[in-house]
């Protein structure tokens, strides 16, 4: 009989331990959100650490790496979005130019003055802008800034050659 009455305890226990281990029936009374970090994930699946990740533009054997430089609401959209293929194309001999697929999310999302070897996404067409020759262009709350990138124009050109793979490299 002591035996059958350990038995029953331990499955007692047993039951009990995996009760409260699920999760209960009704949700739980909605509290303050933890504080977020600007490094944190997004539903949306952009990565925790928003600055400083690198962005690979790949055309054929040629890759142009920018290194984001912002978190805002856009960039992180663009994060989510890769990886994607794009068609770029020269515009006015001042950028190369890409049209996303869909307009990112700016609400919040500051301004900015491109200077040479900047990446933006232009608010009004919906494009990432690849900046080489940045001089007259000055701020715009339309000019969302992205990062930074290290070509030439020259170098840039090979964006050109037919359809540019975009991903999240690091």
């Amino acid at each position: 009989m002591g035996t059958r009455i350990r038995l029953t305890a331990a499955a007692l226990a047993v039951g009990l331990g995996l009760a409260a281990c699920t999760s209960p029936a009704e949700p739980a009374a909605p509290g303050p959100a933890a504080p977020s970090a600007s490094t944190s994930a997004t539903a949306s699946g952009a990565p925790r650490r928003v600055v400083g990740s690198v962005i690979r533009f790949t055309a054929g054997d040629y890759a142009v790496d920018v290194t984001v430089g912002a978190d805002s609401p856009a960039v992180r959209d663009l994060l989510s979005m890769l990886p994607i293929r794009l068609p770029f194309e020269d515009l006015s001999n001042r950028e190369k130019i890409a049209y996303l697929p869909r307009k990112l999310q700016t609400d919040g999302s500051p301004g900015g003055d491109p200077e040479d070897g900047d990446l933006i996404y232009f608010v009004p067409w919906g494009n990432l802008g690849f900046y080489y020759d940045a001089e007259g262009i000055g701020y715009s709350d339309a000019t969302i800034p992205v990062g930074r990138y290290n070509a030439t124009a020259e170098q840039l050109e090979h964006l050109e050659s037919g359809p540019v793979t975009v991903t999240l490299v690091g």
